[in-house]
């Protein structure tokens, strides 16, 4: 009888272990951004004031880095000369090679904004 039980419980134990961990949950590559997310959310950091954040996402968007190379990046490398630049080019952490891009209108002039708001010219 206890071999009967034992035996009973090793299946109940299988079956609570395969239950799947990710079950329900989207898995694999996550879809780009929309037009008009990317907007909606530059309207939002706008309209709170977020000239850091705003800068930051319109230079993410602009140069497709990965999160790591944007937030290492340094004002000189965006604006050395104090305003921001029409090309930049920057080393990739992961890879060790240099991605070079060109900045928007718009995201050089949410640099200028960022950099007048900071005060952060020339450094």
């Amino acid at each position: 009888m206890t071999d009967v039980l034992s035996s009973n419980e090793n299946v109940a134990n299988r079956v609570l272990w395969n239950v799947l961990w990710n079950k329900g949950k989207i898995v694999g590559a996550k879809p780009p951004l929309r037009p008009k997310h990317v907007w909606s959310i530059r309207t939002k950091l706008q309209v709170e004031g977020r000239t850091r954040d705003l800068a930051l996402f319109n230079i993410a968007i602009d140069s497709k880095l990965r999160g790591c190379d944007v937030v290492g990046l340094k004002v000189d490398d965006l604006a050395p000369s104090g305003y921001a630049s029409d090309r930049a080019s920057v080393r990739q952490k992961k890879t060790g090679r240099p991605v070079k891009f060109e900045l928007t209108e718009t995201t050089r002039q949410a640099i200028d904004d960022y950099l007048r708001a900071t005060d952060n010219r020339g450094r």
